[in-house]
C-alpha cells in the first residue's frame, strides 16, 4: 500500500510539472541575433502577467532560465533574455567585466537591447501586453533600472544585488512604473554613498519606490554558484535569496493586482 501510495504521488507531481512548458527563442535588436528563453505554464490559455529576467554580467545562462521557470510555476510568463547576443557569453570574470562594462558605458544601447527583449515579450499570445514587469541579477538589476529610467511601459521593475549608479540621474523622471530594490547590505560593489545617491535620484523624481537591505549580505547574494569566480564581495546567502523571491512575489501581488494561491507560493 504503502508503495502504490508513493507512486501515486510521483505521478501526480510529474502531471503538475509537466504544465510548465518552455522553450528557446531568437529575437533581434537592429542586426543583433538574440538567444531567449521563455516559460509558461500550459494548464490555462488565460493571458498572464508576463516577466523579464536579465542576465548577471556572465551573460545569459542555465541561473536565469531557473528564474523564468519558476516564475512561469507561480502563474507568469517568464522570459529570461540576452543583452549581449547569441553564443556572446563571458568564461571568466575578467571576460564578465569587459562585457558588462561595455554596455554600463553606453546606456542608449543597454535601453535599446531591452526594448527589444520587452517588445518580442508583448507579443507573445500568452502574455497580458498590460501587465509586465522586469527583474534582474546584478549586471541585470542594472539593466531593469536602465529600463525604468528610459520610460518603458512596465508595471514595476526589481533590481536584485544590481548597481544603482547611473550617469543620468535626471533620467529618472521618465519612470512611470513601480521600482523595488533588493540590496546586500554589505555588498562593497554598491556603497553607501551610491545607496544615497539612488535614494535622492527617486526622492527628486517622486518615484514610487522601495529599498530592502538584508544584513550580513554582499554581492550576489542570490546566486549559488557566486563563489566559483572568486570575487571577494561576492557570496551566496541563502536566507536572503529566500526573503528576496518571496519580496518580489509581495510586489508583484501588488503591482499586478493578483493576489492568487500560485503566487505566493516560495519555490525551495
Amino acid at each position: 500500500m504503502q508503495r502504490l501510495a508513493f507512486v501515486v504521488l510521483c505521478v501526480v507531481a510529474s502531471s503538475s510539472q509537466a504544465a510548465v512548458q518552455s522553450k528557446v527563442v531568437e529575437y533581434k535588436e537592429g542586426d543583433t541575433v538574440c538567444e531567449g528563453y521563455i516559460a509558461w505554464d500550459d494548464a490555462t490559455d488565460v493571458k498572464r502577467p508576463g516577466v523579464i529576467v536579465v542576465h548577471e554580467w556572465m551573460g545569459h545562462n542555465p541561473y536565469v532560465r531557473m528564474r523564468a521557470d519558476r516564475l512561469a510555476q507561480l502563474g507568469y510568463v517568464g522570459f529570461a533574455v540576452d543583452i549581449y547576443g547569441k553564443g556572446v557569453r563571458a568564461s571568466t570574470a575578467e571576460e564578465a567585466g569587459k562585457l558588462s562594462g561595455k554596455y554600463k558605458e553606453d546606456r542608449a544601447l543597454l535601453r535599446a537591447r531591452a526594448k527589444a527583449a520587452l517588445d518580442f515579450l508583448r507579443e507573445q499570445p500568452q502574455v497580458d501586453g498590460d501587465r509586465i514587469a522586469a527583474i534582474g541579477y546584478c549586471f541585470g538589476g542594472t539593466t531593469v533600472l536602465e529600463m525604468a529610467r528610459g520610460g518603458m511601459d512596465l508595471k514595476g521593475v526589481a533590481s536584485f544585488h544590481g548597481d544603482l549608479g547611473t550617469p543620468h540621474p535626471e533620467d529618472a523622471r521618465n519612470i512611470k512604473c513601480k521600482i523595488l530594490v533588493l540590496h546586500g547590505a554589505d555588498d562593497p560593489f554598491v556603497p553607501g554613498k551610491t545607496v544615497h545617491d539612488f535614494e535622492d535620484e527617486m526622492r527628486a523624481a517622486k518615484v514610487d519606490w522601495q529599498l530592502i537591505a538584508y544584513g550580513n549580505t554582499v554581492h550576489s547574494f542570490t546566486y549559488p554558484e557566486a563563489g566559483q569566480y572568486k570575487v571577494a564581495g561576492a557570496a551566496y546567502n541563502a536566507e536572503s535569496d529566500r526573503r528576496s523571491w518571496q519580496a518580489m512575489q509581495d510586489f508583484f501581488n501588488e503591482i499586478f493586482k493578483r493576489p492568487t494561491p500560485a503566487a505566493l507560493r516560495v519555490p525551495n
